[in-house]
């Protein structure tokens, strides 16, 4: 496989998870990285020992680097990776990859025109209980999908988000359900597939800031199946995200990596032999950047076989699509079409 030379933009706590994961993967090349700290971006760069910058359009400009891989604050997501693309750079940027689902759009005809590949990262879809219960879930073990119930009770205190200028804020940062929770909702949307409608009600009632630390909705799929959502950054002490799936066959129950209960017919249960789960429950870090990687090798190889990558520029648009459907039933009161 050709070796691809990669600029990481952005230096903050998530930026460790991909720097740890390319180090190891013997076909990606750190081509740089960039902050807008020139103290961070020289201590990042000596530390990885490759260029760094605190522009990153000199990083965008270099004919050598083939991937741009995103990571600044979320609010920034959509205006780098346009410019990426339009310099010609295969684009994995973290989650959510824009903020509204208009911004995503854009995103997706432009890496369409220019025959670019285009990636979210969302890597608890690599989790390998979240791999087994897709398979089983498709195969149609469970029978017609019922109910899908999804919970992300998170705690952050105010000082998180008094750590950064653009947590909290709606246009740069969203709240608990499209910064924390969106990994959930892509697992929910990939599980029960594409929804329909959504009724949704948001609040802020232990932090201090713009946007919402609990966030709940109700939602119709395509499929008829009905799926309820819950993500919030209050409750204490923090617990583990949930995830059940109740099928007319079996039902299927998710806490973290582990799976709690399996009820599907004719199909033991999988044996997860080292569970890693990567969810932050009180805080932004996260334990390994084991799924980061297997989501980096993935867009790796997406981009060598000219294929989608497994969670591609579709897919980080639905989850944005949905929540911002959420946020427009709670201030309207009513049902949205998604």
């Amino acid at each position: 496989m050709k070796t691809r030379s990669i600029a990481v933009i952005g230096s903050g706590s998530i930026a460790d998870q991909h720097l740890g994961a390319l180090k190891e993967i013997g076909h990606a090349r750190l081509a740089g990285v960039y902050s807008r700290s020139a103290d961070k971006a020289r201590k990042v760069g000596e530390r990885e020992k490759c260029r760094f910058t605190t522009d990153y359009r000199e990083l965008l400009r270099d004919p050598e680097v083939d991937i741009v891989d995103i990571v600044t604050s979320s609010g920034s997501h959509f205006s780098i990776a346009l410019e990426a693309l339009e310099a010609g750079k295969h684009v994995l940027v973290e989650k959510p990859m824009a903020m509204t689902s208009a911004e995503a759009d854009k995103l997706l005809a432009l890496a369409r025109s220019k025959g670019l590949t285009l990636g979210v990262v969302s890597q608890r879809r690599f989790e390998d209980q979240h791999e087994a219960v897709k398979k089983v879930v498709d195969s149609g073990a469970i029978g017609k999908l019922l109910l899908a119930e999804m919970s992300c009770p998170y705690f952050r205190d105010q000082a998180y988000y008094d750590s950064a200028d653009w947590r909290g804020k709606i246009a740069t940062d969203g709240g608990a359900i499209m910064n924390q929770g969106i990994h959930s909702v892509d697992l929910l949307l990939w599980f029960a597939g594409p929804a329909k409608t959504v009724v949704g009600k948001t609040a802020t009632q232990t932090h201090r800031m713009e946007a919402e630390d609990l966030a709940l909705a109700i939602v119709t799929f395509e499929s008829g199946a009905f799926g309820t959502m819950m993500a919030s950054t209050s409750i204490q002490p923090g617990f583990t995200p949930c995830l059940n799936l109740y099928g007319e066959k079996g039902t299927i129950k998710l806490e973290g990596a582990s799976i709690t209960h399996w009820t599907v017919p004719g199909v033991a249960k999988p044996e997860i032999v080292e569970p890693q789960a990567s969810a932050a429950v009180r805080g932004p870090l996260l334990s390994s950047f084991r799924m980061h990687q297997r989501n980096l090798l993935d867009f790796l190889a997406a981009v060598e076989e000219k294929r989608p990558p497994r969670v591609s520029g579709d897919d980080g648009r639905r989850a944005v699509r949905l929540i911002e459907a959420l946020y427009a039933s709670s201030a309207n009161g009513g049902p949205v079409t998604v």
